[in-house]
């Protein structure tokens, strides 16, 4: 008897209704809604060509990293010293993969930063302000010199470069941007 009664409570509260005709119940109103689109970012790759005009280096390979918040620059001989009662930082810029090419550098120093790798070493880096050129845009970002020797990309662009940068990657896609072509007398 009871569960006789439970049977009918349930046709009558509930009646059957194929899967289908409930999901299109549920996603008609989202179906409605218009697409989202990004016309106002750039679209880059998983890997991009960027200079960095300020220190003098042209055609770096870069990986984008969106789970890392700052950028990193591969250095090495990081001394910090002052010019005209501010702080700077010299240090020697390592290039290319294959063949190794070094750049000597100087830049402001912006701070001394706690970083957690993504192994969960715990480091203190030092943090320069330079301008960085990806396709035909040129913009101002923070990058941490670090020893990447064993990384197969010298740089990479973390999630910060990108909303300065108003950039959205495409993992599938590779070098979308062309090589930034710079004059680098003309900074």
């Amino acid at each position: 008897m009871l569960i006789a009664c439970r049977d009918r409570l349930r046709k009558r509260a509930f009646p059957r209704v194929h899967l289908s005709q409930r999901l299109s119940r549920i996603l008609a109103p989202r179906l409605e809604q218009p697409v989202k689109t990004f016309d106002h970012l750039t679209v880059i790759g998983l890997r991009e060509w960027i200079a960095l005009p300020e220190l003098g280096i042209v055609g770096l390979r870069a990986k984008i990293d969106t789970g890392a918040s700052t950028s990193s620059l591969h250095a090495s001989d990081i001394q910090p010293f002052e010019r005209d009662g501010q702080r700077w930082v010299r240090f020697t810029a390592h290039l290319g993969t294959l063949v190794q090419r070094r750049h000597r550098c100087e830049a402001p120093l912006v701070s001394l930063k706690t970083i957690r790798s993504s192994n969960g070493q715990v480091q203190s880096r030092y943090v320069i302000r330079t301008s960085l050129a990806l396709g035909d845009r040129i913009w101002p970002i923070e990058f941490t010199l670090a020893c990447r020797k064993s990384m197969r990309y010298r740089v990479l662009l973390g999630s910060k470069a990108l909303i300065d940068g108003r950039l959205v990657v495409n993992p599938a896609l590779l070098y979308v941007q062309d090589k930034p072509i710079l004059s680098l007398g003309a900074q």
